[in-house]
């Protein structure tokens, strides 16, 4: 899914490094500039505050995240995160060569925030790895937090997928988790627990995080989206059935 094209007066119009249209005097710097501040002028004056590099790059990825929480992918712009950072625009240029690199740093931030609720809801089930029961509720509790995630954060569920074509999505190798790695550690889980075999498990994440990433999009922005909370249930309990039922 690629993102809808932002418009002409959002990312691309600010002026880049070296433009005359904003003064860059940091550029050869390790620190970004605060357009709060200017140089001093005369006694008394505090100097320009300089922020680290590696503290703006966060920032911006920050606000880029919380743009899109309220407003999907299509709200993370270069010229309000830096206006929500306080830098100067010129600034996010040192850190991202465009708005689609700032996207894929905020959609994969969003992808963590997914991994982040389900290894908290993976964390309550009780239980040793060998417990058949355990290993199921589980494989329940990424299901669960998945779609509550989708419906309570839908615009940084949104944007987790939204990762421009020109970039690529965070690998399952990474050291933060990601929902694949879950969903696999989930399931290798249900082999040592001797619930599926191994022949059972190949590439069994697949059909799995498909049905349950089709049910939470349909909910969320799709013809289900209208749904009652009493509906809703409904089908997600028909969904763990199905999925429960495909594992024997």
């Amino acid at each position: 899914m690629t993102p809808a094209d932002p418009a002409p007066d959002a990312p691309d119009a600010l002026p880049r490094p070296g433009s005359s249209a904003t003064p860059d005097a940091d550029a050869s710097s390790g620190t970004d500039a605060s357009p709060a501040t200017e140089a001093p002028r005369g006694p008394g004056v505090q100097p320009r505050r300089r922020r680290p590099r590696g503290d703006v790059r966060a920032g911006l990825v920050a606000a880029g995240l919380e743009l899109a929480r309220t407003g999907g992918p299509d709200a993370v712009v270069l010229r309000e995160a830096t206006r929500a950072v306080g830098v100067v625009p010129n600034a996010a240029y040192r850190h991202f060569a465009d708005r689609d690199e700032l996207l894929a740093a905020v959609c994969t931030a969003a992808m963590h925030e997914l991994a982040d609720r389900m290894s908290a809801e993976i964390a309550k089930v009780r239980g040793k790895q060998d417990n058949p029961a355990a290993a199921q509720r589980r494989l329940g509790a990424i299901g669960t937090a998945y779609l509550r995630f989708a419906h309570e954060e839908p615009g940084l569920f949104a944007t987790a997928f939204a990762v421009p074509e020109q970039h690529t999505y965070a690998s399952t190798e990474d050291a933060d988790p990601t929902p694949l790695g879950l969903l696999r550690t989930a399931l290798d889980n249900l082999v040592t627990a001797g619930v599926i075999t191994p022949t059972r498990r190949k590439d069994l994440e697949f059909p799995i995080w498909s049905t349950v990433h089709g049910l939470a999009t349909l909910t969320t922005h799709g013809p289900l989206r209208a749904l009652s909370p009493t509906q809703l249930r409904h089908i997600e309990s028909q969904t763990w059935d199905y999925i429960g039922n495909s594992l024997s």
